[in-house]
């Protein structure tokens, strides 16, 4: 396997398994649980530690919005952008099957009745958010993630803080939006728990796979209006020189 695409297939992996680890395993916690803001530091640290880990090999995306936000932008090309969101996808899926077998550890766990960091909307939704609510909210903070990462990774921005300000929004996403949808801004990170889940979790999949999507697409039209409308000569390799530098 190509390591650009191992790399990403490795920190999607992490990002599941860390992120919707801690909302599994550590936010109800008797006595001790981490609570929503725990779980929200666990997915910046994910994003944060793995960027710094192989951001310089792959660009460190490990979400298929963020790939396709990059394709707009015109950081990526077309085959790289398909093979990063199948290792992404891989990724999210092994992280989650992972998981599933630690939780399954404990006696009475049932993968199904506990949803499983699934995300959702409706009846699904942690606050009982509607459809219309939890479009915008993915809509919204994925299009504020890629102006994030495009900007921080941009060749003007100050060198080696691209990592910490990715994994920091990431954490303020959470802390804003888990009430709503679990937080998802990631089709990867949404398929992987439910495929465990299925029913209604792979019923509602299709809202974390289309707002993310169309949140990265319009921030990387935006992010081409603030290039200048013209692509990056290097294209990806620009960010993976700019995150090696970290």
């Amino acid at each position: 396997m190509n390591s650009k695409y191992l790399a990403e297939f490795l920190g999607t992996f992490w990002l599941v398994l860390g992120g919707c680890g801690a909302a599994v395993l550590a936010a109800k916690f008797p006595q001790v649980g981490i609570g929503f803001m725990g779980v929200a530091l666990a997915f910046g640290l994910t994003v944060l530690t793995m960027a710094y880990a192989v951001g310089h090999i792959s660009g460190g995306h490990f979400n298929p919005a963020v790939t396709t936000g990059q394709l707009v932008a015109g950081r990526i090309d077309t085959l790289d952008a398909l093979w990063y969101v199948a290792a992404q996808v891989l990724g999210g899926i092994a992280g989650a099957a992972v998981l599933a077998m630690i939780a399954s550890g404990a006696s009475g766990f049932d993968l199904v009745a506990s949803g499983f960091a699934a995300n959702g909307y409706g009846a699904h939704s942690p606050g009982g958010y509607r459809l219309g609510a939890a479009f915008l909210s993915e809509f919204v903070m994925t299009f504020f993630f890629l102006i994030v990462i495009l900007g921080s990774t941009s060749r003007r921005a100050p060198t080696g803080f691209g990592p910490l300000a990715i994994g920091l929004a990431l954490t303020l996403i959470h802390l804003i939006s888990i009430p709503v949808t679990n937080t998802s801004v990631n089709p990867a990170r949404s398929t992987g728990p439910a495929l465990f889940v299925g029913g209604w979790a792979l019923q509602q999949l299709w809202l974390f796979w289309v707002a993310p999507l169309a949140g990265a697409i319009v921030a990387g039209i935006v992010w081409r209006l603030f290039e200048g409308g013209a692509a990056p000569a290097s294209g990806d390799e620009r960010q993976r020189a700019r995150l090696k530098d970290t």
